[in-house]
């Protein structure tokens, strides 16, 4: 059952359209970063989970991410006016800086870790929740070459809001809470739709323990 679970998410991110990114320059990209360190701090592991750690998180996904920022297709309160004027180079330019950084372990709390791990290796096949190694690994360290983040080591509030947020868009796409940058086929609003509150907190928390 979790083999069919993996094998449908793994043909979801197949779906994806390809999206043509510049090349980056990590050497470049650090010289630009320096601003974003009071938040995301100097190598891209935040100190608090109101902002994201984006150390290594995946060189295509940071980049659309930035992209997504910039064009308002992604709307991040916190980053309003911080990419203005920055040329899509420069974008990938920061892409390739942070993920060139090492992510720095969260840890993970002791509290319904085995909820956790079921959500994130098997889904939950009633509901139609896909297993999240489908698209992020068994580790959590993603698929760069697909623009899957890794998530192992996040914070785990962060990725709760994330999943709340793809959750509120699936069901109200004008609700100004909800994130919808997951494309076309609605991926991540799919996976998120159908999943509870006690299984979202359940599995950001195992993830943030994840390297």
């Amino acid at each position: 059952m979790k083999k069919l679970i993996t094998t449908f998410a793994v043909s979801l991110g197949m779906l994806m359209a390809p999206v043509c990114l510049a090349a980056g320059d990590a050497a470049a990209g650090e010289k630009q970063a320096a601003a974003c360190g009071a938040c995301h701090g100097a190598d891209g592991n935040s100190a608090v989970p109101n902002f994201p750690k984006l150390a290594n998180l995946g060189e295509k996904y940071l980049h659309k991410q930035l992209r997504d920022i910039q064009s308002g297709n992604r709307v991040v309160m916190e980053m309003a006016g911080q990419l203005d004027g920055k040329s899509d180079q420069e974008l990938a330019d920061l892409a390739a800086f942070y993920d060139s950084r090492t992510r720095q372990l969260s840890g993970a709390k002791d509290k319904k870790l085995e909820l956790g791990e079921k959500t994130f290796r098997g889904g939950n096949i009633d509901t139609g929740v896909p297993a999240c190694t489908g698209c992020h690994s068994p580790h959590a360290n993603g698929n760069a070459p697909a623009g899957f983040p890794a998530l192992g080591g996040q914070h785990a509030a962060y990725l709760a809001k994330q999943l709340r947020a793809f959750r509120t868009a699936y069901h109200d796409p004008e609700d100004p809470a909800g994130r919808n940058n997951d494309g076309d086929n609605k991926i991540m609003r799919g996976v998120a739709a159908h999943m509870s509150d006690q299984e979202i907190d359940a599995v950001a928390n195992f993830i943030a323990g994840l390297q």
